[in-house]
């Protein structure tokens, strides 16, 4: 099967300026090509791990991957698929954040010079003369079809500021500056990065006079449509201090049904008809397709180790309902406590366990909260009044169970 038969019959490409070229160039040359990463926090997340798998697709084809980083399409930010401003950074953290990105980068696909090219924005984007960007490039570019787009309507009731108006000139620029200084012949992204990708094909064109190719991928999403990627605490980060490897392996392990078999066939390396074979799976062997999905991302991302702790720890929580030491661990401060106790309501707010005091108690009162005092037994937790003392967490290995899905493990 060829890479572009892979693609396709995987679901993972979602529209391309020129079909009939790409796949020829995909099959019959080695094609170099780039995906643009906005450093806009100290951590990549899970849609951005989908990126850096079409990275380690296309790399074992022989494809020559530039990894970009935004440090200068950072200092604006991208309008697309935002309802307000993004926060504006400092050129320090911008940096500090793309090298972050390198480092995990580094954890997934091969960045080492023979394999890829690490090229960062701001190294032209800064240097740019105003007057000359108006002049050279901005002179390519109808207000007419800008506004048009998708990424810029939905912005007009709002206000779209001037600053985010820059932003598709900026990344088309970018385009450009990478097909004459490496060659690039072909942009890939997410999905609703496809207005910005073909106005930087249209403009490498239009300047270059060079056939030049743009192609989106699609969003990690549920069936529902809903974007992938978010829990109670926040993103699903790759970053092993912001989201452990258990959480991390724990959010794949808890995907919808509806939904497992789409995030193997876009996010895994498990041969395509073995996962076509899972479609026809029901019930209890939608578990072990989970189980699947959660072991092969949290190797690709933390390593294999790091993997068989995740799995043994959930086996050991899900079968034997016991304690283990790989599951996460919540520490609590001193002024956590009221008297030497915390409420449980006030615990799972702590924990992050719940959003909030209300959701809480809810919780407890459908009996949807169990807690194991250091016996090895879970018991539910019925009243709302419940506390729990320093000596006991301090004595014991406390264990907070949510429903049949949250297992955390708490200390002093």
């Amino acid at each position: 099967m060829t890479l572009f038969e892979d693609l396709k019959r995987r679901g993972l490409i979602a529209q391309m300026t020129h079909p009939e070229e790409i796949e020829n160039a995909l099959e019959k040359g080695k094609v170099t090509f780039y995906i643009g990463f906005d450093a806009t926090a100290d951590s990549l997340h899970v849609g951005h791990f989908l990126q850096l798998m079409i990275i380690k697709r296309m790399q074992e084809h022989g494809h020559m991957p530039i990894l970009l980083l935004g440090t200068g399409t950072t200092m604006v930010g991208d309008p697309s698929g935002r309802t307000d401003m993004r926060q504006m950074l400092s050129v320090e953290d911008i940096n500090y954040n793309a090298d972050r990105f390198l480092e995990q980068m580094g954890r997934v696909v091969d960045i080492s010079p023979e394999k890829a090219i690490i090229a960062r924005n701001g190294d032209w984007l800064m240097k740019l003369n105003y007057v000359e960007l108006l002049r050279d490039v901005g002179v390519h570019f109808s207000v007419n079809k800008m506004l048009s787009y998708e990424c810029f309507k939905s912005r007009m009731e709002k206000g779209l500021s001037f600053i985010e108006f820059n932003y598709m000139i900026m990344q088309s620029y970018d385009f450009l500056e990478l097909n004459r200084r490496y060659g690039c012949t072909m942009q890939l992204g997410g999905n609703d990065q496809w207005s910005n990708i073909i106005s930087g094909v249209d403009l490498v064109r239009r300047v270059e006079g060079k056939d030049v190719y743009g192609m989106t991928f699609t969003l990690l999403a549920t069936k529902e449509g809903v974007k992938m990627g978010k829990t109670q605490k926040g993103a699903v980060w790759l970053d092993p201090q912001k989201t452990t490897p258990y959480e991390f392996f724990q959010y794949w392990r808890n995907v919808g049904d509806d939904d497992v078999i789409n995030c193997l066939k876009l996010l895994t390396f498990v041969p395509i008809g073995e996962i076509e074979g899972m479609e026809k799976w029901e019930g209890s062997q939608l578990n072990r397709a989970k189980e699947i999905l959660a072991f092969e991302l949290t190797k690709c991302v933390h390593g294999e180790d790091e993997a068989n702790k995740a799995l043994a720890a959930a086996k050991t929580l899900f079968i034997s309902g016991g304690a283990d030491e790989n599951m996460p661990t919540t520490t609590l401060a001193d002024e956590d406590f009221q008297e030497g106790a915390i409420g449980i309501i006030d615990l799972l707010v702590k924990t992050r366990l719940c959003p909030s005091k209300g959701e809480a108690r809810r919780l407890i009162q459908q009996n949807g909260v169990s807690l194991d005092r250091g016996t090895g037994v879970f018991a539910v937790v019925s009243d709302i009044g419940d506390t729990i003392t320093k000596t006991e967490i301090a004595d014991s290995a406390v264990i907070l169970k949510k429903g049949k899905k949250a297992f955390l493990k708490v200390s002093v």
